[in-house]
């Protein structure tokens, strides 16, 4: 699923910039300032994730691997669980959201966690050390 991963990577990172422009100008006369902040962190983190999710593209396509993808389903349920009860939460004012937002980010925290498993596998099975010292 090497492609898959980059294309929702990318989409998410097109996702990401319209809604920190929309943020930015379309929101800033229509919510208060603490749920402008709120809906820039939502965009930032989806940003974050978005690079993440090529990162699986990445290292998806250096071989199979369990961990890579494991490492994209959970950054992909982050962004909807952690970012998109930001989101919502910014247009309803319904602070109840703000309890679902941090199985998002356990998601997003197993999700790197994953990654630096794969990366760590793909180095191992290639016979190479991670460049630690100079």
């Amino acid at each position: 699923m090497t492609h898959g991963w980059l294309l929702i990577g990318a989409v998410n990172g097109f996702l990401a910039v319209a809604a920190g422009a929309f943020g930015a100008h379309g929101l800033k006369s229509r919510v208060s300032a603490e749920l402008l902040v709120v809906f820039e962190t939502a965009a930032r983190y989806q940003m974050y994730h978005a690079l993440a999710l090529l990162a699986v593209g990445w290292a998806a396509a250096q071989g199979p691997s369990w961990a890579a993808a494991a490492a994209g389903w959970c950054f992909l349920v982050g962004v909807v669980l952690f970012c998109g009860s930001l989101y919502v939460m910014t247009f309803t004012g319904a602070r109840w959201l703000g309890a679902i937002t941090p199985f998002g980010g356990t998601a997003m925290l197993i999700g790197w966690a994953l990654l630096a498993a794969a990366a760590w596998r793909t180095s191992a099975a290639r016979g190479s050390a991670l460049p630690l010292a100079p």
